[in-house]
Order: structure tokens, then sequence, then C-alpha cells
């Protein structure tokens, strides 16, 4: 695959759309990779496009969510180049029980009409919630999150509808017992919800997740189409199909991707994209069913 370092980017300022310090990973790698200058506009607020607390909803998919807050991003401040991140938690797709964490990295350039999305898969989250009676089950959750490293969110009620408050960036002890207290006297039924708190700044490993997306944003953008050198030549499709290295059936391991530029459409196959080109018996439903 072409990967070189284009100049579609260089010297030029990129906005970075956010209120919750992400600037802290993803504007060094920027900078260093691109040859930009990363900028934050001042007082933007990003929670108009949707809170994980649900106060507001999130405008559209993940994706568009980014997209809308590069483009306000570009609307507020007049240049061209803007960046924006989305992050999302919920069940693996292929393990229910086991919560992941999605992480994009948008970029929008409108001089050259490019739009490049890179993103991080983890299973690597304290994303957790629960419903505790007492101060004492409040400490124990706090100790299984991460706390103090790790904010947390404690609600009485339902803040979305308007019919409860919500206590959030909760980082000391004192404010957790405070919160929790003043929970438990508004509380109608003795129950308190309490949350990691998944904001950016307040979430080292979410964090780090938003780093690894920014990397794969890079990634993507050195991959240039063979053609017409176009930044962003990217994976569209993945067949499944690798062949059993013991009975030679196919598995439902990747045996090629297919990349496609978004510029002048060529297209080109890829196979065996993960180094191997047999499956092991264990992953075949013939030899394992």
């Amino acid at each position: 695959m072409k990967t070189i370092q284009n100049s579609f980017f260089k010297n030029r300022i990129g906005i970075l759309a956010t209120m919750h310090q992400k600037e802290r990973v993803i504007a060094p790698i920027l900078e260093q990779e691109l040859g930009i200058q990363v900028i934050v506009p001042p007082d933007f607020n990003t929670d108009v496009f949707g809170t994980f607390t649900a106060e507001v909803r999130r405008m559209g998919s993940q994706i568009e969510a980014a997209r809308f807050k590069a483009e306000k991003a570009i609307a507020v401040t007049g240049e061209t180049l803007a960046f924006a991140s989305e992050g999302s938690f919920g069940p693996h797709p292929l393990i229910p029980y086991l919560p992941v964490n999605r992480e994009i990295v948008i970029l929008l350039d409108k001089v050259n009409n490019i739009e490049i999305v890179g993103q991080e898969l983890s299973t690597d989250t304290n994303y957790r919630h629960q419903l505790v009676h007492s101060l004492e089950e409040a400490y124990k959750f706090s100790e299984q999150i991460g706390f103090p490293e790790h904010a947390l969110i404690i609600k009485v009620g339902d803040p979305t509808e308007g019919k409860g408050e919500i206590l959030k960036g909760i980082m000391t002890e004192e404010q957790l017992v405070d919160a929790v207290k003043f929970a438990l006297k508004k509380s109608p039924d003795g129950r308190v919800h309490i949350e990691t708190d998944m904001r950016a700044m307040y979430n080292p490993t979410r964090m780090k997740n938003i780093e690894k997306a920014t990397l794969d944003l890079i990634k993507k953008i050195n991959i240039v189409c063979p053609e017409c050198s176009w930044p962003g030549f990217e994976v569209v499709e993945r067949q499944k199909g690798l062949p059993c290295a013991l009975c030679d059936l196919p598995t439902q391991l990747v045996l090629s991707v297919m990349y496609q530029c978004k510029k002048c459409a060529f297209s080109q196959e890829e196979l065996f994209p993960d180094g191997q080109e047999t499956a092991d018996p264990s992953q075949c439903q013939y030899c394992n069913p």
C-alpha cells in the first residue's frame, strides 16, 4: 500500500472542536504528524450536540455528531480545517456482557473536500453505573472504577425529565460524601444512581482511547490512493473466508479487504490483511463445531 507524508495540511490551522480538554492528547499528534497549528475555539460548547448523561440527546449517529461539531467549529472561526471527536459506550458487538468504548476522531477539510475518520474500539473502559442505598456502597463502587483519578457522577430522580438533579465531576472523597448524602436525602425511594464520569478530562482511560483514535486517523491520512495520491485510501469492505489450516474450509476470519479512494473511486484488494494465510482449526466451524 502506498504510504507517504502528504502536504495537504502542512502549515495550516486546524480547529479542534472540544470543551473537555481533548487537545491534551489530540493536538500534539496532529501538530507533529501533519505540520499544522491546532487551536481550540474559546467558549465552544460541545454539550449542545449531546451529553453522556442524556440531558441533551446526541445529534444523529456518532460520526454525524462529530461532523456537526467540526462543521460548527469551522462556522464560528472562519477556518477551513477542523477536527472533532465523539465517544460511545455500550455492549461489545460480539460479547454482549462486555462493555466497550468506541472513539472516533474526524477530519474535515473544506478546501480539498476531504473527510477522514479514525477510530478505536476498546474493551479498556471503566464505564459503569449502579443504584446504591448507602455511602458505603458508593465507596465500594468508587474503588472499582479507579476513583479519584476517574471522576464520578451522582444522579437523584430523573434529570432528563426535569424531575431530578445531577452532580458531575466528583473528584475528591469530600465531594463524594457530600454528594451521596445530599442525594440520599432527596431520593424518594432511598436509592441513588452513581456512575463514572465519562467526559474526557475526568476519565484518563477514555483519554487514552481518544489518543489511539487520533493515531488511527493519522494512519488513514497517510495511506494515499495509488492512482491519484489522495489521502484517506481506506478499507470499505472486509471479506470473510480465511481457509482453515487443517481442512481448508472457509472460516469467519477475514480473507481480504477492499480499499477505495474517495476522490477517484479507484479500488484495490489486499489479501491476508492480518498477516496470516490460514486460520487456526480452533476458529473453524467444521473442525471445532
